[in-house]
Parts: C-alpha cells; structure tokens; sequence
C-alpha cells in the first residue's frame, strides 16, 4: 500500500544498453546502487540480475522488498521498431479511412514536397465497420446491430489478428456502444486484445483518439506478456512485493491498470528522470530548475516551475501523435554518441548515433565514426577508465578518427575540430532548452540547471554559459537518476471526458461529469489500496479560443468568468498576449495523485577538503592545462572547490569549468555556481 512506511523498496529502469538499480532502506534512507548489462532479448532476466546485485550489496535477501518500481521501454520499443501486435480497428459504419486521412499538417521539420504520409500502424484492410451512430451531444442516431459486431469478429478471426482497437463516432459522449461492442468482441474472440478508445482517450478528434487505441492495442500483447512474465520471475526468487510500473505521466501504477492502457509507459523512462531531478532538487530547496538528460542517443529537456511537473496532451512517439497525458519535455538527437560529419566542408553533429554497438571509437569496439564521446576522450575530459574502473577508453583511435573524419576535411587540427563537434552539440542543446524556457514564457537565467544522464555533467557548464544561468545542480548519481526518480514517484492516474460539446464554459454543466471523473478517481485509489490521507485530487480544465484547434490546460474554478480569466492569463504567460475572442471548453481533467511516504536519502558526512587522486591534462581553447581528478565517493557534506576539476564516479563524469565553485549538499548533490561578472 502506497500509504505504508515501506521497508525496502528497489526501482529498477531498463535501457538500451545497460539496467539500472536503485535500492532504498525507507527507514534510514540509504541507497545502494547496482549496474548491469541489460538483455533485449529477455528484458525480464537483467531486471533480477540487478535486483540481485543489490539485495548482495545490501545484505538483505529478496522477501525483505516491500515495493518494486519498474520503468520499461518494451511499449516504446514496439511502436518506433514496428514490432507490435497484428492489430485491426473496428469503427462506426462511414468513417473506416479516419485513420487513414490523418491530419493535413505536415511535420515542421520535413519538405513540404517531398514529405511522405508514414503508413499507418493498422493498414485500411484491416478497419472493418459496425452499425451504430451515436450523436455529438450522446443521443443514439442508430442503435448498435449486433448482428454487424458478429459479422466483424467473423472478419477479424480471418484476418488472424492478435489485437483490436475499438473506436466509435462520439464514445467519448456516451460510451454505451464502444463498451458493449468491446465486451461482445472478448466473448467472441477470446483470444484477442481488445482496447476500448473510451478507455484510453474518452476525448474529442476522432484521428487522435483512433490512433491512441490502435496504439494501446499494438502493444498490449506484448506488454500484458512481459508484465505477467515479471512478475512469475519476482515471485519465484522470492518477492512478494506489489510491482509499480512508471507512466509517462510521471507517476507509477499498478499491473492490472498497465494491463488495460500499456500506451501509458510509452516514454516512462525520461519521465522517471524529471521526477529524480525535481526529488534532488528539492532536497536543495530549489522549485525552478531546468533538466537536461543526455544519453547516449538523445537529450531530452523539461522545464519545472514552482516544483510542478508539466503534463501535456501533445506528445508524440515516433512518428504518431499520441495524445495521453505525458511529461511535457522536448528530445532532440544529442548525445555522446551523435556523430560528427563533414559534407561539402560544412560539419554536422547528429541526429545519427553509434548507439551501443560499436558505438564511440573510444569504446574500442570498432567504431569508425567521429562523435562526441571521442571529442571529449581527445580534450582530457574524460579518466581513463570509466565504471569504476571496468571499461577502458582507446584515446589513440578517438584522436585517429576525429582527425581522418573531421579535422583533415576541415584543415583544423584535432583537438579543434574536438572542440567544434562539442560546440554544434552544446548549441543544438541550447536551442532546445530554448524552446521549453523563452518560448514559453521563462527566463532561463532564473533557472537552476539540473544536467543528468550519463553525459550530462559533461556539458552542463558549457550549456550554463550559453544561456547565462549561473547555478548548476549535479544530482548524486546522474547515470542512474532515472531509476532513483522511480523511488521519488507518486501513483498518479488522469481521467478526462471532453464535453458533449464545447462551448462557453458552464461549471453547472461540467458538474456532472467532473463527479463521474471522480468517482473513477476514486475506485482507482481504491484499486491502489491508497489510504484517504494520502489522495489528492486536481480538476483541470482544457480550453482554447473559438475556432483554435489546440487546448491549454488551467486550473479549475468554480465560476465562467474566474475560469475565462485563467485561460487568458495562461495564453498571456505562454505567447505573450490575449484575445478578446470567446472562450470554449473542451475536455475536463481529474489528475489523481496517491502520495508515497519514503524517507530522505541518509545524508552524507562532513567532508574534509577534497583530495585528488590523480592530475589529468585538457586541452582549452586557450592552452593545456592540468586539472585534479577528484573520486566523488570521497567528497563529504560541505566540500568545496574551485573549478576546473573533473569528478569521476561509477555512472558518469562531472567537468567544472574555470570560474565555478562547487559544493556539495548535505544529499549529496553537487551545487556549482559561477560569480556574476563585475
């Protein structure tokens, strides 16, 4: 129960290339943390293995754990690689090709000319159309024939699929027909998936909705099977804890509810990593802060005022909309492992990467492409060993490929042309922050950078300097941050209904339907045994200017003019200015939080003045220098030093540029900070 003092609980956050492992003691509040290879294969196997690893380094056997939290990626996984259910749509007679027409909007980044529609998860072949017709305002046009529903599963058992998306015209209204056609289709094919859209998405644009229940079907198979396959896995070594699976809502929740809407956890990892970063920060007393998570693929960057994660209904995975309640972050392919080009002697860092097969030339693992790991092996950034010691760096073919691929092209010298695959990385970066900071209204310089993932302490000087924010906050353990955001994380769920239809906003209108979403809100804490002390309940609402097609999200009031007034002063925060237009409301929101008690991690000691445990040599754009290296293992509460420096640790390496002075935080972080120039 969420509401219990928990024992022992370990999170545990599945990556590409390696699992991460974190284990707390919630009455003492220390950690331990465990990495492991991680197995595309059997994803399940490196999950014990590094359960394993740390219940060992813990001295606790497995029937001690009292709460697993797990961030996945096999839904994403699915959907970007294809790999998904054999799956159909059933729908109200006359609408078959919804899915197909889409949108008219083409994707900014691409050629007006030459942009091709992505095909679609589930081909027209494979929509098939029942009678029935419900209307906009939820009065039945046309009663459901259930003679048509027999006629379709009949379709469906020929077309031997393994899942189906159900989605009427105006469910999200009256959802009377989707459910009894969804219900007759498990009596008649037993054996099939079957996604109800008001159950996913009981909201307005029939595309969005169609695609968001094609979407939870696709992988619902093989989310529901590695789900289940976990959890026989847990019991067997031993664990009778409840297994919690992160959203990408940013809080966590139980198999049975994965189960129906596996479309939640589509990009539960990045989540996970915000909510770590807003936990270390609050430790710090800091509400506004700026994350940036670099991997070795991508960064992804989200902005947190006052200490509330922003959700939005725009996301995307891939290349399909899916608009379920999401982490509002911006990704861009920047990481360590993007890779340096040259074309018509112009040099382009990413989108491309080395991954984790070869991967970086420094890897020594056969990499022939130039990237920005290797710019850092040949600027001094990085020790010469990495994982405490278990993985060694091949500076000689990091400066080889760098000069053959970049810097010969370019007639620069190699640490030059280093220095310029660093810069267009950093830049790109800048620009994303931009996005989610000035583009909305916020002043970086307010923020408190917060950089994590494996590269991230790499860059977060650099980037600081470029957007002019002088603070910094390393979290304890950036490589593993998103597995320590798991043991941060509430159990969180959304539930929405648009209106019959929007118009001005009528709070004795919504009344109804705002109790109806909160009677769900209820029976689902209920669901999560989560105690009444610990429930909290947010209403929202979601509106726009008449004749808009987008919705901003504003607390609810209780009154037309107090909730007209919130849009516009959100509108005004977000793009400057307000309309004298009207103002509709669309969908109503519950946001539902049940809270977990878990102690602060165990504070650090005091620190002496720090120790170097070697002098490594960098190269600047104004000469080599040589810098300490510093064990972060050795840093005490209060320790601090004057930049430049390097600290290595197990998950990742932190550089400090000249001019910072760090400290560190009772919690562990690390607080850089830069004086203001005279």
């Amino acid at each position: 129960m969420p509401s219990t003092d928990f024992g022992l609980t370990v999170a545990v956050d599945i990556g590409g290339t390696f699992t991460d492992v974190a284990l707390k003691d919630e009455a003492s509040g220390r950690i331990w943390r465990a990495k492991t290879p991680s197995r595309p294969a059997d994803p399940s196997a490196a999950f014990l293995d590094g359960i394993e690893q740390a219940l060992g380094a813990a001295g606790h056997p497995a029937a001690d754990l009292t709460r697993v939290l797990h961030g996945t990626t096999v839904a994403t996984n699915m959907i970007l690689e294809g790999k998904g259910a054999r799956a159909a749509l059933v729908t109200t007679r006359g609408f078959r090709h919804v899915l197909a027409i889409g949108r008219q909007d083409i994707p900014r980044a691409k050629n007006l000319y030459n942009w091709v529609k992505p095909a679609r998860p589930v081909p027209s072949a494979r929509v098939v159309e029942v009678d029935e017709r419900i209307l906009p305002g939820g009065e039945v046009a046309t009663p459901l024939d259930e003679d048509s529903v027999h006629r379709a599963a009949r379709s469906l058992r020929d077309m031997q699929v393994d899942a189906v998306a159900v989605c009427l015209l105006h469910a999200f209204s009256n959802p009377a027909h989707e459910r009894r056609v969804a219900d007759l289709l498990r009596e008649l094919l037993p054996d099939v998936a079957v996604t109800a859209s008001c159950d996913i998405l009981p909201v307005v644009r029939e595309y969005e909705r169609s695609l968001a229940a094609v979407l939870n079907a696709v992988v619902m198979p093989g989310v529901t099977r590695y789900v289940d396959r976990l959890e026989k896995r847990l019991l067997a070594a031993g664990v009778r804890a409840p297994l919690l699976l992160m959203q990408s809502n940013g809080g966590v929740a139980g198999g049975d509810k994965i189960r129906v809407a596996p479309a939640l956890t589509a990009l539960s990892g990045p989540a996970a990593g915000v909510v770590g970063a807003r936990a270390v920060a609050a430790a710090c007393g800091i509400d506004d802060i700026i994350t940036v998570d670099i991997g070795g693929t991508s960064a992804d960057i989200c902005l947190i005022a006052g200490g509330r994660i922003g959700l939005t209904q725009h996301g995307e995975v891939g290349e399909w909309p899916l608009p379920l309640p999401m982490v509002d972050m911006v990704t861009i392919g920047a990481g360590g492992g993007s890779i340096a080009r040259v074309a018509d002697g112009v040099m382009s860092v990413g989108p491309e990467s080395a991954g984790a097969d070869p991967g970086p030339a420094a890897y020594g693992r056969g990499g022939q492409a130039a990237t920005v790991t290797d710019a850092h092996v040949v600027l001094g950034h990085l020790p010469a060993r990495l994982l405490g010691g278990r993985m060694a760096l091949d500076a000689a073919a990091a400066r080889a490929v760098i000069r053959a691929t970049v810097a010969e092209p370019l007639g620069l010298t190699v640490e030059a042309a280093a220095r310029g695959i660093l810069a267009i990385a950093d830049n790109h970066m800048v620009g994303a922050v931009r996005v989610v900071s000035v583009e909305r209204g916020h002043d970086p310089r307010g923020f408190t950078l917060v950089p994590f993932g494996g590269a991230g302490p790499l860059h977060g000087c650099a980037l600081a300097d470029l957007l002019g924010i002088r603070r910094l906050l390393i979290p304890p353990a950036p490589g593993i941050l998103c597995a320590d955001g798991l043991l941060a994380a509430e159990l969180r769920a959304e539930f929405s209904q648009a209106m019959p239809r929007a118009g001005d906003p009528d709070p004795d209108a919504a009344a109804p339907i705002l109790e109806r979403l909160t009677r769900q809100a209820e029976a689902w804490f209920d669901a999560e045994a989560v105690a009444p002390s610990d429930r909290n309940l947010r209403k929202v609402a979601l509106m726009r200017y008449r004749g808009q097609g987008a919705e901003l999200a504003v607390p609810w009031a209780d009154t037309a003019e107090a909730l007209v007034a919130g849009f516009h002063a959100a509108h005004r925060a977000l793009y400057g200015f307000a309309l004298g237009s009207a103002v509709d409301l669309v969908t109503l929101r519950i946001e539902a939080r049940g809270a977990t008690r878990t102690a602060p991690p165990a504070a650090l000691p005091p620190g002496a003045p720090p120790t170097p445990i070697d002098q490594v040599t960098i190269d600047r754009p104004d000469g080599r220098c040589d810098v300490p290296l510093l064990d972060r293992a050795q840093l005490g509460a209060g320790a601090t030093f004057q930049g430049p420096a390097i600290v290595t640790q197990l998950d990742s390496t932190t550089l400090i540029a000249p001019g910072w002075t760090c400290t560190v935080h009772p919690g562990g972080a690390m607080l850089l900070e830069r004086k203001a120039e005279q």
